[in-house]
């Protein structure tokens, strides 16, 4: 029997009821754009992490754009960032004509190395955009410091794997300026298309982002500033809602699936993502580190195990941003984007579906 890579239906399964109560009731309103629910949540969201603002937009996407064109980015400013992640995280950065400056990752959790980022620091750096990857955040106490040593430099942390996680004693998407996270289905909080939400304690970013999203409306046709069309609609956010019912304890799921999977790697003498002590992780994915990936992928795939590459090209190699960065400067990231491999990895994971993924996993090897 396949094991699911991500198991949405068992989710579904167990809430049903729930999902369905909260569809039915929008669907009795009929305010698909703006209902009472994008409120809701966003007042329910702010609160699981303690941060002042909450605006849920279209996705994980228009979060970080969205973001960015609220701190006034123009072209020719320059973003540091990591070039292992998500295209998106580039992508929103030349849109609206800014550099993203790639700075390599730490070889054993692959997020955003903090000791390469001063060195990339110019006059023209405007913000700074780590990525906490695979459900761990970066080390976001020493960026924050970093920032303010260089005139406060605003950082937007793109959550969109890690809503959920903590940072010592705070929540993923309330460590910095700005938190970005993304509720596409796979994510540790998905929705049932797509979504996505900013969180910040600044009123006037705030007031901005708002405006942004409908257009750069600040009251009906009057368009105070440019905008686009960002809104999470009512029925995602009602699906959000319900989820919202079980995801603590899909969290402590996930960080005890973590853990055996961890336990269960180390005896194998299997290689994998490391998690820093001071950092609770949601484990978006399970990652390890191969050689020869293809083969065992296809090793894994016999035994009706799934794998997924996140991810199998560092942004400054694709063709569409090769040209931002020379193709050996971030050697780590070339190196693991070689490597990583991610393992199946859902709250509703089986104990005895690791057993079975790790020895699989462990024969070829």
């Amino acid at each position: 029997m396949t094991i699911p890579f991500i198991d949405l239906q068992a989710q579904y399964r167990a809430l049903e009821s729930q999902i369905n109560g909260r569809i039915n009731r929008v669907l009795e309103h009929g305010q698909y754009i703006m209902g009472p629910e994008v409120l809701e949540l966003e007042q329910t969201l702010a609160s699981f992490i303690g941060s002042k603002h909450c605006i849920t937009v279209a996705s994980g996407t228009e979060a970080l754009l969205i973001s960015l064109m609220a701190l006034g980015i123009e072209p020719g400013d320059e973003i540091i960032t990591t070039p292992f992640t998500f295209v998106a995280t580039a992508e929103v950065i030349v849109l609206l004509g800014a550099i993203p400056v790639f700075v390599d990752v730490e070889p054993d959790t692959c997020n955003l190395d903090v000791r390469l980022i001063e060195a990339k620091i110019t006059p023209r750096t405007k913000a700074i955009m780590p990525v906490s990857l695979y459900g761990q955040t970066a080390d976001m106490d020493e960026i924050n410091v970093l920032a303010a040593r260089h005139g406060t430099i605003p950082i937007i942390e793109d959550a969109a794997q890690s809503f959920g996680a903590a940072y010592k004693d705070k929540r993923s998407c309330n460590l910095s300026t700005i938190g970005c996270t993304s509720f596409f289905p796979s994510k540790p909080l998905g929705c049932y298309g797509d979504g996505g939400a900013i969180f910040t304690n600044d009123d006037n970013l705030a007031k901005a982002m708002r405006e942004i999203r409908v257009h750069g409306q600040s009251q009906r046709y009057v368009h105070t500033r440019v905008g686009v069309g960002g809104r999470m609609d009512t029925l995602q956010c009602a699906i959000i809602l319900a989820k919202l019912e079980r995801f603590e304890w899909e969290i402590e799921r996930r960080i005890q699936i973590g853990a055996r999977y961890n336990e269960l790697c180390d005896s194998a003498g299997i290689e994998r993502v490391v998690q820093r002590p001071d950092r609770t992780s949601v484990f978006a994915q399970y990652t390890v580190k191969v050689d020869n990936r293809e083969a065992i992928q296809q090793h894994l795939k016999t035994h009706d195990i799934p794998t997924a590459v996140h991810y199998p090209v560092p942004l400054n190699l694709q063709p569409a941003y090769g040209h931002l960065c020379c193709p050996d400067c971030t050697p780590v990231a070339s190196s693991l984007a070689e490597r990583v491999m991610s393992l199946p990895m859902s709250a509703d994971l089986k104990p005895a579906d690791q057993v079975r993924i790790v020895g699989t996993l462990k024969a070829p090897l």
